[in-house]
């Protein structure tokens, strides 16, 4: 899709033009877009506040329907990846290859694009264990897509919602049999001129296939015209989880709003009362480097503090560098040959993101600050509070997550706010709360008690994270 130059997504893209994503998805679909529409409207009289408050019900209705559908529902937590084996390899050694590196489910494309080799793909996956989000079927991206879904018959290019209830059900039907199908991604990266008629792709999905996750995935962004843009998708589209991308590893050095539209994120999200998702960059391309397997993990840790809820990566084949942006390696080359970062993922994702992802995925994030040292732009700082009276000693993100009921244990997340050198970073514990600290064993999956309940000293290697219980 095309960012305009007025964009007020402050760092959305380190190039203009045609986003990546979109590039592998085709052009074609963003060129549909309806023109923007404003990204925030001040509620000036009873019938707009009347909308906003029925908004936020439907909202609150759909974020408490979605504990029962695939992928956003369950105890496992979601690892996904994006641009799968073309259909020359959608075989099962090269689907138990994805399986066997930690991964629970794929979202289609690289021409797995018709009805035939989605069929295939599918029931491979059912052989493997893995669940998958269709996108690139035809009748999919009719109703969500390239069309305006309007009952009023002079709007271009629309078909009627009984048409899109129809493309609907006709999908359903192709893929409801699969144990793997777990449902539909309905729009890539959309403009918010595509958010009203995406909503109503989105009730008809829910409609059609109540059991099955309707799935929808944002630009980057920060600043006020990111979060109202964010918003106004959450509150218009009703989505069941806020998923977004952001490639911070560029060729020049960090992404320096990076951290401002993970906080953004993490505050729609909250606010919505639905779970949130992110793209890890795990492929190289232009003006973008080829990740280590620490920056790969650092990626991860400093979602995890801000309370992400399912990673997903960008991407696992390496696209053609021919589709633009001069795609390099992923965790596969474009022959698919296995690349290191494949061996690092594999790791990360068996022996820790499984693993600590399960105790993550019920909680509720609390907190998500910056210790020992300045802020980046748009993120929190460190202040103490009833649980931690202090930090020192490396630069850490702390996330603090509570569980739903009124409890009063915590977890606490540090993270390693670098992903070139180790860190070791202390938080003094607030005693007059703090009744016992544990950490978390991702190898047996179980907690032991520390000696010491005044303060955690985490050691972490580059990238790394710890996670604590504190019982209060």
């Amino acid at each position: 899709m095309m960012i305009p130059d007025q964009s007020p997504f402050h760092g959305a893209r380190a190039v203009k033009g045609v986003g990546r994503r979109a590039v592998l998805r085709g052009a074609v679909i963003g060129a549909l877009a309806a023109a923007p529409v404003p990204f925030a409207r001040r509620l000036t009289n009873g019938s707009e506040q009347a909308a906003a408050t029925a908004s936020a019900a439907a909202q609150t209705e759909a974020s408490g329907s979605c504990a029962t559908l695939p992928l956003v529902g369950g105890a496992e937590f979601p690892i996904g990846l994006f641009w799968p084996p073309h259909p020359f390899a959608t075989t099962v050694e090269r689907y138990a290859q994805m399986r066997e590196a930690g991964f629970t489910f794929l979202i289609t494309g690289n021409y797995v694009d018709d009805s035939a080799i989605l069929n295939q793909s599918l029931a491979i996956a059912d052989q493997v264990g893995l669940k998958v989000l269709v996108s690139s079927d035809p009748d999919v991206q009719n109703f969500s897509q390239r069309f305006t879904i309007s009952d009023d018959r002079s709007v271009p290019m629309s078909i009627t919602t009984a048409d899109a209830r129809k493309l609907a059900t006709d999908a359903l039907n192709r893929y409801r049999g699969f144990g793997s199908f777990a449902g539909f991604s309905l729009g890539d990266e959309p403009p918010a001129g595509r958010f009203p008629t995406l909503a109503k792709a989105f009730a008809v999905a829910r409609e059609v296939a109540p059991d099955y996750t309707p799935y929808s995935n944002l630009v980057p962004g920060s600043g006020s015209g990111y979060q109202a843009f964010v918003r106004q998708f959450v509150d218009t589209v009703h989505p069941p989880m806020l998923s977004f991308d952001r490639y911070p590893l560029l060729a020049s050095g960090e992404d320096a709003q990076y951290f401002a539209n993970w906080a953004i994120i993490r505050s729609e999200g909250l606010r919505a009362n639905i779970p949130t998702w992110t793209f890890v960059q795990s492929v190289e391309f232009n003006g973008h480097r080829f990740p280590t397997a620490a920056e790969l993990l650092w990626q991860i840790n400093t979602s995890l503090a801000y309370g992400c809820k399912g990673i997903q990566y960008f991407t696992y084949w390496q696209p053609d560098p021919a589709r633009g942006e001069g795609f390099g390696r992923a965790l596969t080359t474009l022959d698919g040959t296995l690349t290191p970062l494949y061996t690092a993922a594999k790791t990360i994702n068996t022996t820790w993101l499984s693993q600590v992802g399960v105790e993550l995925k019920p909680l509720v994030s609390e907190l998500a600050v910056h210790a020992n040292e300045t802020p980046p732009a748009g993120a929190t700082g460190f202040t103490p509070d009833t649980y931690l009276s202090g930090t020192s000693g490396s630069a850490a993100v702390l996330g603090r997550f509570r569980p739903t009921d009124a409890a009063k244990t915590r977890w606490l997340l540090v993270a390693n706010r670098q992903h070139t050198t180790g860190a070791s970073t202390t938080v003094t514990l607030n005693q007059a709360t703090v009744t016992k600290v544990s950490v978390f064993d991702p190898a047996t999956r179980a907690y032991t008690a520390q000696p010491d309940r005044t303060k955690i000293v985490a050691t972490l290697a580059p990238g790394a994270a710890a996670l604590y219980r504190l019982d209060a």
